[in-house]
């Protein structure tokens, strides 16, 4: 199985690497009704609420950098193939420059270190929000929240002590690496982002996790995931940038986007509908 897919963003290039795939239940969308769902899923042509995780690696201005690294290992067999994706595009853990979360859930960043904790990529640094480092590293956030989630911090705090002496904060809106910059995306963590690669009069926007099944909250932006700590605010959020997104015609991708995962987006009824970002 082919996990990497590459495309040329002007004189960069960023290749998506599915780590692996899985599929959520309607329970997860709280505030949605079944039959809402089911609604939804058959308009856009979709049988299941299918997700994806991926990681991204982008060349840009000298720079290797890796966005987002997988769960590794802790949803089974189905994802954690992160190494496999490196390996198809020619590339090891050392290789890499600069590493970037978009948040500090176990799906983006478990794959940074080892089981017991060591970096995974030994030269890289890691560059995250101010905002979740500082969520994450505080367990009274953690009180009353989903089941298992004080282990999500516990995970999050194994990262940052091990990248801890290469650890950058992201600068708010500003320039990370040549050509690229962050987006501040409300709502699914307190520092959740995205970032925009803009080169050579080309651009690719990464929605961060805005949208977790596409078949669903493509076709409905309305639709929240339970994932989400502040629901309203992502919704928001999302609404936003698609919105966004659809009027400027710009090619986008997302951590859980499905193959094809360059899309430009194109207005249908309450929501959008996806469309290869050939052109």
């Amino acid at each position: 199985m082919q996990r990497t897919v590459t495309r040329k963003i002007g004189a960069a290039e960023v290749s998506i690497i599915t780590d692996g795939a899985t599929e959520f239940s309607a329970d997860m969308f709280p505030g949605t009704e079944r039959s809402h769902i089911d609604e939804v899923l058959k308009s856009a042509g979709g049988a299941a609420l299918e997700t994806n995780f991926n990681a991204l690696v982008i060349r840009s201005g000298g720079k290797l950098i890796l966005a987002d690294a997988g769960p590794r290992d802790l949803f089974g067999e189905a994802c954690g193939h992160l190494h496999e994706g490196l390996a198809e595009l020619g590339l090891r853990p050392d290789d890499f420059d600069m590493l970037i979360a978009t948040h500090l859930h176990p799906d983006h960043i478990a794959g940074m270190i080892t089981p017991e904790g060591a970096p995974v990529f030994p030269k890289a640094t890691l560059h995250i929000s101010e905002a979740d480092r500082a969520f994450w590293t505080e367990a009274t956030n953690f009180a009353g929240a989903l089941s298992g989630i004080a282990d999500w911090g516990k995970l999050a705090e194994s990262v940052l002590e091990a990248y801890s002496d290469r650890l950058h904060i992201l600068p708010e809106g500003g320039e990370v690496a040549p050509g690229l910059t962050t987006i501040a995306l409300a709502g699914h963590t307190p520092g959740h982002v995205g970032w925009r690669l803009d080169s050579g009069g080309q651009s690719l926007i990464h929605v961060g996790d805005i949208v977790h099944v596409p078949a669903l909250q493509i076709t409905d932006p309305e639709i929240g995931i339970s994932f989400d700590i502040d629901m309203d605010a992502a919704r928001e959020t999302r609404k936003a940038l698609l919105d966004q997104i659809a009027s400027d015609g710009t090619l986008f991708t997302g951590g859980h986007m499905l193959n094809p995962a360059f899309n430009k987006l194109e207005r249908h009824g309450k929501g959008y509908r996806l469309h290869p970002g050939t052109s």
